[in-house]
C-alpha cells in the first residue's frame, strides 16, 4: 500500500457493497434457516462476517471511514450484546491501529513540510510507524536537543478522501443505519462532516494541544504532551511513555486498573473546559494512554489527538447543561421542561409531557444521584433500548426534542464518554466530580 487509498470511485463502491453485503447475508440466512439450520446459529455467522467486512473495510481504507468506525466504537456498548458480540473485536482493533503507509513517503513530507534541512533537526526517524489512525501515522523520532518526539504525518490525499467518505456515508446513512440497531447514525455523520476542516487542520490542533499542555502541565494525574513544531500536514510533540491505551483496559483491565483510569477519564473531560476553555471532542479509548507507576499499579493518563476539539463560546461548559442537570437530579420536572424550551431543545410549537422527558433524560442524570456509579454494558444497553424502542413511552420524546448546534459536539461527546466508561465498567464519583468542574450543577450558596 503506497499511501492512503485515493481513487474516489474505489472507495466510493467499496462503501456502497457494505449494505448491499450485509442484506446478501441475510438473504442467504434465511435459505439457512428454511433448510432447517438454527436461527441463533445463522444470527451469529451473518453478524460475524458482516463484522469482518465492515471493520476491514472501514479500517483498509481509513480517511472518513475509519473515522466513522471509530466513532461507532465509541458506543458499542449501546449495541445488543447479540450485536456488539462479534463486532467488539473489530471495533476494538479500529480504536488502536490501522494498515501504515511506507517510510520514504513520510521522509518526502518532511521534507516538503519542514525544508531540506529537516533531519538537522529531527536527527533519527524510526523506520516504523508506532501508531497509525484515520487520517495520519505516529513515528518516534529525536529532536536535536535530545527529547524524543512523536511524528503525526498526514496521509496524502487525506483531505480528500475524508470530505468523499463523508459524503458516501451520509448517503448510504439509512441502509448502514440496519447494521447498528439503536443507533442513530444519520447525525453521526453530519456532524462530523462538520468537523472535516477542522481535523485536517494541523496548525489548528497545535494550537489546542498547546493549550491543554500549559492548563495539565502541572498535574499529578494528566499528562498532555508539548508542541514541538508544526506544519501544514505535520505535527511534531514531545513523546509519550505509554504501555498501551484505555481499549487494553477495556480489554482486559482488572477492577482497580477501569474505576483509576475511568475516573481519570472523566476528570480529564470536564477538567478540559474549564481550564482552557475547550472541549476535547474525540473521547474514543485509542487517544487516551496508560501510564502505570513504577511498580505497576495504575498511574497517570496520557492524552492526544487534539484535532477534534469544540472552542466553547464562553470559555466553558455552558452553565445551562449544570442547572437542567441539577433540577433533573431534583426531580423539578416543570423548571426542566421550560429550561430546555428556553435553550431550544423544545420548539414552540411542541408540547411534551415532563413526566415523560423526565425518563427520558434520566441517562444522563442517574450517575449523578450516588456518591459513586458503576457504568456498564447492561446499564447503557438498557438506556438506549428505553430510548430508542417505539414502544416504550420515552421514545416519544426523542422524536419531539431539537438539539440545538452549539450543543452538537457536546452531546456527541457526553454520549461517548459515557459509552467509554461503560465499556470499561468503571465505578466513578461522578457527581462530585461534576460539582467541581460544570458550571451550574453544584447547589448553589445560600442567600
Amino acid at each position: 500500500m503506497s499511501d492512503l487509498p485515493r481513487k474516489a470511485a474505489a472507495r466510493t463502491a467499496r462503501l456502497a457493497a457494505l449494505p448491499l453485503g450485509y442484506a446478501g447475508r441475510k438473504t442467504l440466512g434465511l435459505g439457512r434457516r428454511i433448510g432447517g439450520a438454527p436461527a441463533d446459529a445463522v444470527l451469529s455467522e451473518v453478524q460475524q462476517r458482516t463484522a469482518d467486512q465492515l471493520f476491514r473495510t472501514l479500517g483498509e481504507l481509513k480517511g472518513g471511514a475509519m473515522k466513522f468506525g471509530q466513532a461507532l466504537s465509541v458506543l458499542e456498548a449501546a449495541l445488543p450484546e447479540e450485536v456488539a458480540g462479534p463486532y467488539r473485536e473489530h471495533l476494538t482493533r479500529l480504536q488502536d491501529s490501522a494498515p501504515p503507509m511506507p517510510t520514504q513517503t513520510v521522509r518526502d513530507i518532511l521534507a516538503a513540510e519542514l525544508g531540506a534541512d529537516w533531519s538537522e533537526r529531527l536527527v533519527w526517524l524510526d523506520g516504523g510507524p508506532t501508531a497509525s489512525a484515520s487520517i495520519g501515522q505516529v513515528h518516534k523520532g529525536r529532536w536535536h536537543d535530545g527529547r524524543e518526539v512523536a511524528v503525526k504525518v498526514q496521509y496524502p490525499g487525506a483531505g480528500d478522501a475524508l470530505r468523499s467518505d463523508l459524503r458516501q456515508l451520509a448517503r448510504l446513512g439509512r441502509t448502514v443505519g440496519p447494521l447498528f440497531p439503536g443507533i442513530d447514525v444519520k447525525p453521526l455523520i453530519d456532524e462530523m462532516q462538520a468537523r472535516a476542516e477542522d481535523e485536517l487542520d494541523y496548525a489548528l490542533e497545535a494550537e489546542a494541544q498547546a493549550a491543554f499542555a500549559k492548563a495539565f502541565a502541572d498535574d499529578p494525574e494528566i499528562v498532555v504532551p508539548q508542541v514541538v513544531e508544526v506544519g501544514e500536514t505535520v505535527l511534531i510533540t514531545e513523546w509519550l511513555d505509554s504501555t498501551s491505551s484505555l481499549a487494553a483496559v477495556i480489554a482486559e483491565g482488572s477492577v482497580e486498573e477501569r474505576d483509576h483510569y475511568g475516573e481519570l477519564f472523566v476528570r480529564f473531560l470536564f477538567a478540559g473546559p474549564a481550564r482552557t476553555g475547550m472541549l476535547h471532542a474525540d473521547p474514543h479509548p485509542g487517544n487516551f494512554r496508560i501510564i502505570p507507576n513504577d511498580d505497576g499499579t495504575p498511574g497517570r493518563l496520557g492524552v492526544l489527538d487534539y484535532g477534534a476539539v469544540a472552542r466553547l463560546p464562553e470559555g466553558r461548559l455552558p452553565e445551562s447543561i449544570g442547572n437542567l442537570m441539577r433540577l433533573c437530579a431534583t426531580g423539578d420536572a416543570d423548571r426542566v421542561l421550560d429550561g430546555l424550551r428556553d435553550e431550544g431543545f423544545i420548539r414552540d410549537k411542541i408540547r411534551l409531557d415532563a413526566k415523560l422527558l423526565m425518563d427520558y433524560l434520566s441517562p444522563f442524570v442517574e450517575p449523578t444521584l450516588t456518591e459513586r456509579f458503576r457504568f456498564s454494558r447492561e446499564w447503557m444497553r438498557a438506556q438506549f433500548e428505553r430510548i430508542n424502542n417505539p414502544r416504550e413511552p420515552a421514545y416519544s420524546i426523542a422524536i419531539k426534542l431539537n438539539l440545538p448546534p452549539s450543543y452538537l459536539l457536546i452531546h456527541r461527546t457526553w454520549v461517548g464518554g459515557i459509552g467509554v466508561l461503560s465499556q470499561l465498567g468503571a465505578e466513578a464519583p461522578f457527581r462530585a466530580i461534576l460539582s467541581e468542574y460544570l458550571p451550574g450543577f453544584a447547589e448553589p450558596e445560600p442567600a
